[in-house]
């Protein structure tokens, strides 16, 4: 049986006092808390293993194990290979690095489809990528009631011309999830590159890159419980056959090929730790053994989150909805808990998101205002010139009794 206090007592922050008082953190989407084995393992790497790789000394050949234990655990979370797996500072950095090289391949003509529904960082890469080679930019339209991509405007937008196709694989503001596998399947028909960016999926679902198709996949570890680290899937074929912007000695060898420079590796072992984290919730609250492989407990780990953080939404959604003057951005239907991640964005009439995200923070309330990079969507949805939303995110050590407190000092801010 899942027990989230048991869960909470393994996250050292959530025991931290602020003001005197403990926090309700809220702004997971911007950035969750760090399991308490990521900071061991990164104290760890920094005591017992702090050296640059390819030495003939004891310190290196640690470091070298960390960096293969990383690739692997990751590859384990994606359902990949490890050397189809790059570590970088961030989605975002990862992101511009490889459309630098995926450029190469537009000429005039072409075409790239990124949508309004996607954070800036999977579009701006590619609207400066298709502008430097003549290619066209072609965007994605959202449905403004729901939040959701307007999957009839998508299949328009991917025509034959088209080569590079970047799609979230959840809202980061809405909290909607897109129907990426049918979007990697019209790429494909077309002959065109599929991006995925799977940031704000990650904390909330299992991933599994070979059953998608997509040729690349994006994730940042501080969003799933770990560091400050970024992750990039990419399909073998296409890391051997791109050109890698690179200094010479990194050679052709994958994944090294297109990781530029020292690596932050004591983040890379916080990152193994906090999947090695969420594949023992498969054993301890789920169906897996004790013997099973990590990917198998992941798998098994999922459907306890989601279970646990389902039952969030319907508390979140339905509470905010008998909240006089709130409007939820985004599915409020039970039917389509499924479709969503237990991410809200909502604005209360006669107040500013600001007003809201202040009203929260004096009550050790933790929540992000303003557009969260979701620009293109805040434009569409007509909020950006007044500040944007009120952004809730929950994940799976947020309780009930978090949403209550919320809700009761949303209802308390006054229209002005």
């Amino acid at each position: 049986m899942y027990e989230v206090t048991e869960i909470r007592r393994q996250f050292p922050a959530l025991h931290e006092e602020y003001r005197g008082r403990a926090a309700i953190f809220f702004d997971n989407p911007g950035g969750t808390q760090v399991h308490g084995s990521v900071i061991t393992a990164m104290v760890d790497t920094l005591t017992r293993r702090n050296a640059n790789t390819h030495g003939l000394f004891e310190t290196s050949q640690r470091a070298h194990a960390v960096i293969e234990a990383a690739h692997q655990a990751v590859a384990d979370l994606l359902g990949c290979d490890a050397d189809e797996v790059v570590f970088g500072n961030n989605m975002t950095s990862l992101t511009f690095h490889v459309s630098r090289s995926l450029a190469q391949g537009l000429r005039p003509g072409a075409e790239v489809m990124v949508t309004r529904l996607d954070h800036d960082a999977n579009v701006m890469p590619w609207v400066l990528a298709a502008q430097e080679r003549g290619a066209r930019i072609h965007w994605a339209d959202v449905d403004v009631g729901t939040g959701a991509l307007d999957m009839e405007d998508v299949r328009q937008k991917i025509t034959p011309r088209t080569k590079i196709v970047a799609v979230g694989y959840a809202s980061n503001a809405t909290g909607t999830i897109n129907d990426v596998a049918t979007i990697v399947s019209w790429a494909r028909e077309v002959g065109a590159l599929t991006f995925v960016d799977a940031v704000q999926y990650a904390p909330h679902g299992l991933i599994d890159v070979k059953a998608l198709g997509c040729d690349f996949l994006v994730c940042s570890a501080y969003k799933y419980f770990g560091p400050h680290s970024g992750q990039l899937y990419g399909k073998r074929e296409h890391w051997q056959r791109q050109r890698a912007y690179q200094a010479r000695p990194a050679g052709d060898r994958l994944p090294g090929k297109w990781e530029t420079g020292t690596q932050n590796h004591e983040g890379m072992a916080g990152v193994t730790a906090a999947i090695d984290y969420l594949a023992e919730l498969g054993v301890e609250h789920g169906a897996a053994r004790p013997l099973d492989s990590r990917r198998q407990k992941l798998i098994a780990a999922w459907p306890v989150i989601h279970n646990y953080e389902r039952m969030l939404i319907e508390r979140l959604v339905s509470g905010l909805l008998s909240v006089p003057g709130i409007r939820i951005y985004g599915l409020t239907e039970r039917a389509d808990w499924g479709r969503r991640v237990a991410t809200v964005a909502v604005r209360k009439s006669g107040t500013t998101p600001e007003q809201l995200a202040q009203a929260l923070a004096d009550e050790n309330i933790f929540a992000w205002n303003g557009n969260f990079y979701a620009q293109a969507l805040s434009e569409r949805m007509g909020v950006e010139a007044s500040g944007g939303w009120l952004r809730l995110g929950l994940v799976h050590y947020n309780t009930v009794h978090e949403i209550d407190l919320c809700l009761r000092a949303l209802a308390k801010v006054q229209s002005h």
